[in-house]
């Protein structure tokens, strides 16, 4: 209620991006305060809601909703969102040096729409200045995935020695590992999707996955690595990504990223370029995920990313296929109380369809 009648109104009069550096500095700085975030945490978490609990990739995620990457590029402010009510957050996408972007204005609202457009362009800090705020969080509270992604100016015959950098800074300070190869933004990264290059790509993920595992001595299982997707992809292309995803070994797959269609927008910023979330991506992000579900019958865990505002949203997309869900442009919108009221619904969901489990649910518009 604050945020939508008092923060809101005051943020959207603001530059998208202005406020967006707004909320990270003003979230970033109240989590330092000694009560803060415990009392954030009182306030915004599910508690006692066991049938939200979900087990995947070799980690306890307390509910599925998680935080998509571009919100906190730098992992500045990893303590506030974490006592939001979130299951999970991404941050970056992360870059192995530091680059400031694409040229301003590069994000904008269309609010008539409940979408954004943005072209920032992996703007970011670099790799091992994320590395350092990580090492000094301690422990997490939710599981934390670190994006990863290639330079603008790393030719894309390079881009695997990127994609390493970023590992080799940051291994021990990611519970798992998104490998961004679907930004609009940043030129020719979209082609890393496909065929050779996405293979020599992952086969190189993989091996520096290993190399930081047993370097750093670890005991356990090496960390995961999941792959997100662009959702504008005819379903040849998706059938032979997912072939390569699948052969390759990864863990998972995010569905989706932003998209480039503009169809059936109104507000007048639908001409800029760039990549658009929001509502008008919630049905194209969710084909996907019940397409990858189908062509590989369910054995590639899916996280679903795209357009989620209400939790009948967050609920077919897991009906789909997705075991984990993602929030962004709804957080923008409706603010942190919207997790609460997405995990309080979700339940109440699963409640009505005679379900214990989110486990119960994932894929089961398939069976």
């Amino acid at each position: 209620m604050i945020y939508r009648h008092v923060a809101k109104p005051l943020l959207f009069k603001l530059q998208p991006e202005t406020a967006h550096h707004l909320v990270i500095r003003s979230l970033k700085t109240v989590s330092q305060v000694p009560g803060i975030v415990p009392m954030l945490a009182q306030t915004f978490r599910t508690k006692n809601e066991p049938s939200l609990t979900v087990e995947q990739f070799g980690l306890t995620f307390d509910c599925p909703i998680g935080l998509a990457a571009g919100l906190d590029k730098n992992a500045e402010a990893v303590r506030g969102f974490s006592a939001l009510g979130f299951g999970f957050m991404e941050v970056g996408t992360v870059t192995p040096k530091a680059q400031p972007g694409n040229e301003k204005p590069r994000s904008f609202r269309l609010p008539s729409d409940e979408a954004l457009i943005n072209r920032m362009g992996f703007n970011n800090e670099g790799a091992e200045a994320m590395a350092g705020r990580l090492s000094r969080l301690g422990k997490r509270s939710i599981p934390i995935a670190v994006n990863i992604g290639k330079n603008k100016v790393t030719p894309n015959e390079q881009a695997p020695e990127d994609y390493r950098a970023c590992i080799r800074a940051l291994y021990p300070y990611g519970d798992f590992f998104v490998v961004n190869i679907s930004s609009p933004n940043t030129p020719g990264l979209r082609s890393l999707q496909h065929g050779e290059e996405l293979l020599h790509l992952l086969e190189a993920v993989q091996d520096e996955m290993r190399k930081q595992h047993l370097a750093l001595g670890y005991t356990t299982d090496v960390k995961p690595v999941l792959v997100k997707i662009a959702p504008d992809l005819e379903l040849d292309e998706l059938g032979s990504i997912l072939e390569t995803i699948m052969s390759s070994g990864v863990a998972g797959l995010i569905a989706t990223n932003t998209t480039l269609s503009r169809e059936g927008l109104q507000h007048s910023n639908r001409q800029e370029a760039g990549g658009l979330s929001g509502k008008p991506l919630k049905d194209k992000s969710t084909s996907i995920i019940r397409e990858a579900w189908r062509l590989t019958d369910g054995r590639l865990p899916i996280i679903g990313s795209g357009g989620i505002f209400t939790a009948a949203d967050a609920y077919e997309k897991i009906r789909a296929g997705a075991s984990l869900i993602e929030v962004y442009t709804a957080f923008v919108y409706h603010g942190p109380g919207l997790i609460k009221q997405l995990n309080r619904e979700l339940a109440t969901l699963l409640k009505q369809d005679g379900l214990s489990s989110i486990h119960e649910a994932i894929g089961a518009d398939h069976r």
